[in-house]
């Protein structure tokens, strides 16, 4: 007996440590898998907010790449349009008929003469032109020409050009002789002598009625022109972020040249990477054009970058943005996330493993305490966690698959009337009522589907009990052994937002209205006109990608240019034949007086300032401050735009309407001028393209009233 008592510890103890092995065992599978659970789950929000950007920055890519091969189109249409004209070839097919002397030819001369003085005007619409290089000196002071057009025979030899036409040094005679018949060259960028970028275009000419093969050319219409100030700007995308960056580049052998400007002020054309440089983004975009990744720029800066191929060119488009500003809040995020998640499993772990050594080394009653204990410490973190969201003004709870609680805070306690323990395991029919608990069901399977957050904005009552709740539905999908399979909804009260949202918007709406009407009232064309201007103003402001605000900026501009002509006399407005000088400035100046009208009015977008800026021209010729290019706001330039096309296509008292296609044309002699070419641009495309010319028929015929 003595023997059987003295044996039964040693069993006791031997179980005691199989127990110990097992539990130890299952405690670290369990830690295991929670931190793996940990790490996946921030994994997956690295990869969301990765192709969050990967979608992001392909936007910009493509919009950029459109932008420079519209701008190389009309590069190569300019040019063309000179070589199938049919005086030109019909000069070069006489001049290839005799043997390339000109002075053979019949007229030869003047037919020369009156070619030179076509592509002058041709050269000057389409800016293939530039200040000559050199003092302006009455002396034998040789100047060097850096732009324009010439018309070449066969061999290369020129036959009529352009003032200040740059001389044909060694590389261009170079350039020339490696073209191919019937084929349109590109002379890619490099830089004049005025160490500016610039751009040549090589275009055939064949003979008269003959067709676009090499044995029917008779010569050349060749281009050259600076570039940087039409080109490099089609890089920038409106309003993107600081660290973006659009670059042109191309493969040189075994380097990889930059031909757009560079961070840093650096000489243009002077940088070339090898192609074997460590992790260079440039390099792996000619490998895999069109890809996305995360590489070192040309700073050695991580960036992430995507690319496209630019057609009829070397040139590739490289799009990049910082990896720290584009995946900083991220990676912050995902640290404070994976510290807390392994923080709480580290305490859970604790916890566990003292509550067993506590329960397996001590008696029953032991135990027990201890497991009060470990029950009060963790009931004290779940106290601290409602402490934290239960002092948030918004309902915060979470529904799982079934839509059951399984948590809610004091808000949602205190809207649904219920105490927040015995919501628990109820359902939100239940809790909310059905009408209410389908619509969140509704949401939160969304959600759980597409593993995505969802925003919902809905209206609860009327009149003076009149709710805006505005809910985010999150999913709970990577954390099973943590929180079940589930939905985080937060609602927050939005009304005051809205309602006070809605106020302007109806306040603005009413001011339009009564602003435009007090203008029909003097003049009765001027309402049409606006309202034409800003209908055809926002279609372009659309065409450019412009952002919502600016193209409501645009519209509303639109309706209320002509507001200042309530200073006009109406006898002014109201002649019938054609008004003097005098007449017309005064039509003008309402445009400033309109501005002035409006100061101190508060509009979402820059309303003022675009009616201010719309009589400024692209080339800095305009009113009242001579701004030019981009300094001018792009809705300043959709208007200007607008304003002129509805102008010259409506009837007025003393003309007819213009046809449209004389407008266009009248508005295409006018870009780089008076207006930007983006804007014209985009007139026109929606004009062919978006069924324009059918919807705004009506402005060609006289306005009834």
């Amino acid at each position: 007996m003595s023997d059987l008592l003295s044996s039964e510890p040693k069993g006791r103890n031997w179980r005691v440590s199989l127990n110990v092995a097992i539990t130890a065992a299952v405690i670290l599978v369990v830690a295991g898998l929670g931190v793996w659970q940990v790490f996946r789950f921030v994994d997956s929000l690295r990869e969301r907010d990765l192709r969050t950007w990967q979608d992001r920055l392909a936007l910009v890519a493509d919009s950029r790449k459109d932008a420079v091969e519209a701008w190389l189109t009309e590069q190569w249409q300019d040019v063309a349009d000179i070589a199938d004209s049919d005086s030109v070839r019909l000069f070069l097919t006489q001049v290839k008929l005799a043997n390339g002397d000109v002075s053979k030819v019949q007229d030869g001369e003047a037919q020369a003469e009156y070619l030179q003085n076509m592509l002058i005007v041709r050269a000057d619409a389409a800016g293939f032109k530039a200040p000559v290089l050199g003092p302006d000196v009455p002396a034998d002071v040789q100047r060097t020409g850096l732009a324009g057009m010439a018309i070449l025979a066969l061999d290369g030899k020129v036959l009529v050009q352009t003032r200040n036409m740059p001389a044909a040094d060694l590389a261009t005679r170079q350039f020339l002789a490696g073209a191919a018949k019937a084929a349109r060259t590109l002379r890619d960028v490099f830089l004049d002598p005025a160490k500016r970028p610039a751009m040549g275009f090589l275009v055939p000419i064949y003979q008269v009625q003959g067709e676009a093969v090499a044995d029917q050319q008779v010569g050349w219409i060749y281009g050259i022109k600076e570039v940087g100030g039409e080109l490099y700007p089609k890089l920038k995308q409106p309003g993107d972020i600081e660290t973006a960056e659009s670059l042109l580049v191309r493969e040189e052998g075994a380097v990889i040249r930059y031909l757009s400007p560079l961070q840093g002020n650096r000489p243009l054309l002077s940088l070339a990477l090898a192609t074997n440089t460590p992790d260079l983004d440039s390099a792996r975009a000619f490998a895999a054009p069109g890809g996305f990744d995360i590489r070192r720029d040309y700073r050695n800066v991580p960036v992430l970058f995507t690319s496209r191929k630019i057609a009829g060119t070397p040139w590739l488009l490289l799009y990049t943005v910082d990896r720290s500003t584009a995946l900083g809040p991220s990676d912050r995020r995902a640290r404070d996330l994976l510290v807390a998640f392994l923080l709480g499993i580290l305490l859970l772990t604790a916890g566990i493993v003292a509550l067993w050594r506590h329960g397996a080394s001590q008696r029953a009653s032991e135990a027990a305490r201890r497991y009060r204990e470990l029950a009060q410490r963790f009931e004290h973190q779940g106290n601290f966690l409602r402490l934290v969201t239960d002092s948030q003004p918004n309902v915060i709870f979470i529904a799982d698959e079934e839509a059951h609680y399984r948590f809610a805070n004091r808000k949602a306690s205190e809207e649904a009337g219920i105490a927040a323990d015995d919501m628990l395991g109820k359902t939100l029919a239940q809790v909310l009522g059905p009408d209410i608990a389908k619509r969140l069901e509704r949401l939160n399977r969304e959600a759980l589907d597409d593993e995505k957050m969802i925003s919902d904005l809905r209206r609860v009552g009327s009149g003076a009990a009149l709710r805006v709740l505005q809910s985010e539905h999150i999913p709970l999908t990577s954390m099973p052994d943590i929180v079940p399979r589930g939905v985080l909804v937060v609602e927050q009260d939005v009304t005051t937002a809205v309602i006070e949202r809605e106020r302007r918007e109806r306040t603005l709406a009413k001011l339009v209205k009564s602003l435009v009407s007090l203008v029909d009232r003097r003049d009765r064309y001027a309402a049409d006109h606006s309202a034409r201007v800003a209908i055809v103003a926002q279609a372009i402001a659309g065409e450019m990608g412009l952002e919502p605000r600016l193209i409501e900026t645009a519209e509303i501009a639109g309706n209320l240019m002509n507001l200042g002509k309530i200073l006009v006399p109406s006898d002014i407005l109201t002649k019938e034949g054609r008004l003097s000088e005098e007449e017309m400035e005064q039509v003008r100046d309402s445009l400033d007086a309109t501005a002035e009208f409006l100061e101190g009015i508060e509009f979402d977008g820059p309303v003022v300032e675009t009616l201010r800026q719309s009589r400024e021209n692209w080339d800095g010729s305009g009113r009242p401050r001579g701004l030019a290019g981009d300094a001018i706001l792009p809705t300043a330039r959709v208007i200007a735009v607008a304003n002129a096309f509805v102008a010259m296509v409506s009837p007025r008292l003393n003309r007819p309407g213009l046809d449209m296609n004389a407008v266009v044309e009248a508005l295409v002699r006018g870009m780089g001028t008076r207006f930007d070419r983006g804007a014209v641009a985009a007139l026109i495309n929606y004009l062919d393209n978006k069924g324009g010319r059918t919807a705004w028929a009506e402005f060609t015929q006289m306005p009834r009233h």
